[in-house]
C-alpha cells in the first residue's frame, strides 16, 4: 500500500492540478498550488514515520528532505571553490586575501624609501688651505606600501628616511600621525645636529635634536634620548621648516598657518579642537585627550632658546607652522595638558618644536 502511494505521488508530480481536480481531491494537500514532497509526507505520515532521504532524521522531522549545499540552503545549488566552508555567493572574498586585505589583491605595490645610504668624501680647496667633507647619497633602499584609504590618495602609510609613519585623514586632509623624526632633508642632505647650546642658538640654518640629548638640561620629562626620539620624534628649529631642501617628504609640506586654521576649523574651533587632536595618554594632571581625530598628538617638550633647557614634556606639543612672524619668531599651534584649545602662538626661529608633515593639496 505505502510503495503503490509513493508511485501514484511521483506520477501526480507531472500532472496538471486543475485537471485532477474535475475528476476527484486534488493531490495537492496542503493547497500551495504544487503537488510537491511536503503533501507526500503528509499523506505518509498516517502510514507511520518514513526516512525516504535516508539520513538517520526521520522525515516527518527532518529540516531538509535530501542535502544542503555549502551555503546551508536544502538541495540548493551553491558552489563553494575556494573551499572555505562558505557558499560562493555569501563569501565576502571567493579567494585569499592578500598582505594588504584586499581579495585576490597584488599585495604591496606602492614603492616607499626606506634609506638612504650615504658615503663621504672630501677634496682638497687650495684656495682655503683645507680639505672639505662632504656627504653623497650611493644607494637607496626600497619597500612596498599597501594601498589605503582614499583621503590620503590610496596609502595608509608611508616611509621616509628610514621610518614608516602612519597617516590620516582628517577631513579633506592627510596628515602624519605622528611627529617627524628624519635627521636628512628630502634631497638627502643631512640636517646638522649634535650642536653645542652656543652653536644652537647662534646658528640660522636648520638644526635638529632630540629631547633631553643634553641630560643634564631637563627640567621634567624623560632624559633618556633614546626614548624620546622612539616615542616623540625630534624638535626642529624653524630655519630647517623654511629650508629649500625641503623637511617633509617629496608631495608633503610644514603646514601653514591657514592649513592649522583648516583643522582647527574642522574640529570645532580652537576651544575643542585640542581635545580631539591629543592622544588618551601620556598628559600630565589628567590632561589626556580623546583622540577622536586620529592625530595622536603627544606632549614632545620644547628646546628652549637661550635658556639652555629641554622642558614641557608630559605638559606641553608644540608644532611649527611654514609662517614668519617679525624678524625673529615664527608662529605654531600648541597643545597642552591643562586644556582642550589648539592654542596660536609664536616662538623664536631658534627653540626646538616638534613637526606634522602635510599632504599637498591635489587643488
Amino acid at each position: 500500500m505505502k510503495k503503490l502511494l509513493i508511485i501514484l505521488f511521483a506520477v501526480a508530480l507531472g500532472l496538471n492540478l486543475s485537471a485532477q481536480d474535475e475528476c476527484g481531491p486534488s493531490p495537492d494537500i496542503n493547497q500551495d498550488g504544487v503537488v510537491g514532497m511536503n503533501d507526500l509526507l503528509t499523506l505518509l505520515s498516517d502510514f507511520g514515520e518514513f526516512d525516504l532521504d535516508f539520513d538517520g532524521v526521520v522525515d516527518s522531522v527532518d529540516d531538509c528532505f535530501g542535502v544542503y549545499d555549502p551555503c546551508g540552503v536544502c538541495n540548493g545549488t551553491g558552489e563553494d571553490i575556494d573551499e572555505d566552508g562558505l557558499c560562493d555567493d555569501l563569501d565576502d572574498c571567493v579567494g585569499a586575501y592578500d598582505e594588504c586585505g584586499v581579495c585576490n589583491g597584488p599585495g604591496p605595490t606602492i614603492p616607499v624609501i626606506d634609506e638612504i645610504i650615504y658615503v663621504t668624501d672630501s677634496v682638497f680647496i687650495e684656495s682655503l688651505d683645507e680639505w672639505q667633507v662632504f656627504e653623497y647619497a650611493v644607494d637607496t633602499l626600497f619597500t612596498y606600501s599597501c594601498i589605503g584609504p582614499s583621503e590620503c590618495g590610496g596609502i595608509s602609510t608611508l616611509t621616509y628616511d628610514g621610518h614608516m609613519y602612519d597617516l590620516v585623514a582628517i577631513g579633506n586632509q592627510c596628515w602624519f600621525a605622528e611627529n617627524l623624526r628624519n635627521s636628512h632633508y628630502s634631497n638627502g642632505d643631512s640636517i646638522p645636529g649634535e650642536l653645542s647650546f652656543i652653536e644652537w642658538d647662534s646658528t640660522s640654518e636648520g638644526a635638529q635634536v632630540v629631547y633631553g640629548e643634553w641630560s643634564s638640561y631637563v627640567l621634567g620629562g624623560n632624559p633618556d634620548e633614546v626614548a624620546n626620539l622612539a616615542d616623540y620624534g625630534r624638535l626642529y628649529n624653524w630655519y630647517a621648516v623654511d629650508d629649500t631642501r625641503g623637511l617633509c617628504p617629496n608631495g608633503w609640506h610644514v603646514p601653514s598657518e591657514g592649513d592649522w586654521t583648516v583643522i582647527t576649523d574642522f574640529l570645532g574651533g580652537e576651544e575643542v579642537a585640542g581635545g580631539e587632536m591629543k592622544t588618551t595618554y601620556g598628559w600630565y594632571g589628567g590632561g589626556n585627550g580623546t583622540n577622536s581625530s586620529g592625530f595622536s598628538g603627544l606632549p614632545g617638550g620644547l628646546r628652549a632658546y637661550l635658556s639652555l633647557y629641554f622642558y614641557g614634556q608630559g605638559g606641553l606639543g608644540r608644532f611649527w607652522s611654514s609662517m614668519v612672524n617679525g624678524t625673529g619668531y615664527a608662529w605654531g599651534r600648541g597643545l597642552n595638558a591643562s586644556e582642550t584649545a589648539l592654542v596660536l602662538y609664536t616662538n623664536h626661529k631658534s627653540s626646538g618644536s616638534s613637526v606634522r608633515c602635510l599632504k599637498d593639496s591635489e587643488e
